[in-house]
């Protein structure tokens, strides 16, 4: 076996981001992932600029390692191929609102009737049941109905947003999460079932710390701003041209840090002994902090912070992210090469794996790339083949 998923096939009836990312995900790690799409647009990304190639990045950034599949579920006879092929797929993705698969006879009723060891996953904004089920659900209004927004940003900026669709990403890595734990129940069981997340559950369930500060003290925490709420110094400092993360996270470090920054009275001020004390007095703290970094350039303190073992580094950019020796290092980016596109740039594998790597096999295809071999490979005849796209039921 080269790859862990290698032998698994997954019917990915996903668009945007949520479902995507997630059957990427499986494609990375081996599994054969056919993105079944509508005819003549696909995946709506495919049209969001800017391009690449022609393609729309945003749907380059998600769709690696999977084959388009073009076929009209609206018609009878393309809602029999898909059927068709779930017989022979072992996890089936969807992340349209709930209701709608029912009335398309693709649900997990009527699938696990047809194929009992399918997964069958289902991603939504609220869920699958409950008050709000029926409700559009996107990323950014669940980043606010989560909490998220609320201890995002600073008191001056109010509720603020993560920076990219951070629920969608939360969501695609549950969903893989819970596709993989029913695979590995299967083995056992030899039993499919119906796997469900959703952006308000994957949201509300990464709080963690906020949500515990909650439930002690039963005070909603407000927006966390760029400094930790309970550890000093830890956060974002001005230096003389650019600002810096510093996390100092024990005393021996506080001791080291003063000392390197050339401040070593600050140790012994009272204000500022323990911990605790830092906390308290922060505002004062930090101000003697930036005080003394304004001497010297980012650079210059990443350096001499980071040889005398103070966790520090820079704020990058996008484009200095891809430039840094370490995330190159780390093949956190790739080229891949499409025939017809050339050479497009990606994000890399950020999981590794010893004895079965993941790997990038096929670059994002074209809308209905692959239509003609995958039939073939679920066993249509070549003159069925030729019948179902003259009829245009795939394309």
């Amino acid at each position: 076996m080269k790859s862990p998923l290698e032998g698994l096939v997954i019917l990915d009836m996903t668009r945007f981001l949520s479902g995507p990312f997630c059957t990427m995900l499986l494609g990375d790690m081996g599994a054969e992932v056919i993105k079944i799409e509508p005819p003549e647009i696909g995946d709506d990304t495919r049209a969001w600029a800017p391009f690449i190639g022609g393609q729309g990045s945003y749907y380059l950034s998600t769709n690696r390692n999977k084959k388009s599949f073009c076929v009209d579920t609206r018609k009878e006879r393309g809602n029999e191929v898909l059927r068709s092929m779930v017989k022979k797929a072992d996890v089936f993705v969807e992340n349209f609102k709930p209701g709608l698969m029912d009335r398309l006879g693709l649900d997990f009723k009527s699938l696990i009737a047809l194929n009992p060891r399918l997964i069958y996953c289902s991603i939504s904004g609220f869920g699958q049941t409950g008050p709000y089920r029926d409700r559009p659900g996107y990323d950014q209004i669940l980043q606010g109905m989560s909490g998220l927004m609320s201890i995002t940003g600073t008191e001056e900026s109010g509720p603020v947003r993560v920076g990219l669709a951070i629920g969608d990403i939360l969501t695609a890595l549950f969903a893989t999460y819970g596709i993989l734990s029913a695979l590995y129940a299967r083995e056992r069981t030899g039993k499919g079932q119906w796997v469900t997340t959703s952006i308000l559950e994957a949201t509300v369930g990464i709080l963690t710390l906020q949500a515990g500060k909650y439930f002690a003290t039963g005070q909603p925490p407000g927006p966390a701003g760029n400094h930790h709420p309970v550890i000093s110094p830890y956060g974002v400092y001005r230096t003389k041209d650019k600002p810096m993360n510093i996390a100092v996270g024990t005393e021996t470090m506080w001791k080291n840090f003063c000392r390197v920054i050339g401040r070593p009275e600050l140790e012994k001020d009272e204000r500022f002994q323990k911990n605790n004390d830092r906390v308290k007095n922060r505002p004062e703290l930090n101000q003697r902090i930036e005080d003394a970094l304004a001497l010297k350039t980012q650079a210059e303190w990443v350096e001499a912070l980071n040889q005398a073992g103070i966790p520090c580094g820079p704020i990058y950019t996008i484009d200095q992210v891809f430039k840094d020796p370490q995330v190159l290092h780390q093949k956190m980016l790739l080229e891949v090469v499409h025939p017809k596109t050339g050479r497009i740039p990606m994000t890399g594998l950020p999981v590794q794996l010893s004895e079965t790597a993941p790997q990038v096999f096929l670059p994002p295809p074209f809308l209905g790339e692959h239509t003609a071999e995958v039939l073939e490979h679920f066993g249509f005849a070549t003159e069925e083949i030729d019948r179902l796209l003259a009829e245009k039921v795939v394309s």
